[in-house]
């Protein structure tokens, strides 16, 4: 592992760089079934992920030394299992608060957890929650963001870098420093009981709320308007039938 100079108190701290790995949070798994106990805030970034993983399955496409493909070990215990969606939350709104001062309001976060500029995808993550009886013993939260990459295989149309928006390279120690101390922000802020500071600011920043727009659900295409997201991290979307919910694997976004 190696010391740095990252300013968070624990995220990042403890990092360790890697060339190339299949996936940093497979690695991270490995590493806490394998060796003595990890520190809190332990940080896995890869130059190279050859098998990154998103939501549902999805591959996640990053040229090799152009973005953030990392992960972070977190132990909130202090969560029940029935809300660990503030978690998502909370990290969502550290990556959004790291970038904000680059890009401006046009980042939101697109339930549940992928970083978006204007209607293009700039990041994702993937939360594996590792459970102990009734506690979340710990959290490996993978993230990808596109940082320097220019181009995008064709599967990827909706991707989107910093680099393609304002024309210029940015360091990425510099940009995952800043990244680890505002997730370890909001993530104190969760640790000290400030759930609806959280929940609320997570709402704030969601795309597409209040907003008419296309969803599709079991083959069917429908309008509606997002107008909430449960403590259980159901979205809650208002049709012409009424208010419904839905779980991550039940919608998907039309996009004209």
């Amino acid at each position: 592992m190696q010391n740095n100079i990252f300013s968070a108190l624990f995220v990042g701290q403890n990092l360790l760089t890697l060339k190339e790995v299949n996936s940093t949070n497979d690695f991270l798994k490995n590493l806490l079934s394998n060796s003595k106990p990890l520190p809190e805030g332990t940080v896995i970034m890869a130059e190279t992920q050859f098998a990154g993983r998103g939501q549902q399955q999805n591959k996640w496409h990053s040229e090799p030394g152009k973005n953030l493909t990392f992960s972070l070990l977190l132990n909130p215990s202090f969560l029940p299992i029935g809300e660990q969606f503030d978690l998502t939350r909370a990290i969502s709104l550290g990556v959004i608060d790291a970038l904000e001062p680059l890009l401006g309001e046009n980042l939101t976060i697109k339930w549940p957890n992928d970083i978006y500029f204007g209607d293009k995808k700039l990041g994702g993550m993937l939360i594996e929650n590792l459970i102990q009886g009734s506690q979340i013993k710990n959290s490996i939260i993978g993230i990808g963001l596109n940082i320097n990459q220019e181009t995008f295989p064709d599967d990827a149309n909706n991707a989107i870098s910093i680099k393609q928006i304002l024309q210029k390279d940015y360091d990425l120690h510099g940009l995952l420093a800043d990244i680890c101390s505002h997730i370890e922000s909001w993530y104190l802020n969760l640790r000290a009981g400030k759930k609806e500071t959280v929940r609320f600011a997570y709402l704030d920043r969601l795309y597409a709320i209040n907003k008419q727009r296309l969803f599709k659900s079991g083959g069917e295409v429908f309008e509606g308007m997002i107008k909430n997201v449960r403590n259980n991290g159901l979205l809650v979307i208002d049709t012409d039938n009424g208010k419904r919910e839905f779980s991550l694997k039940e919608i998907e976004f039309i996009y004209k």
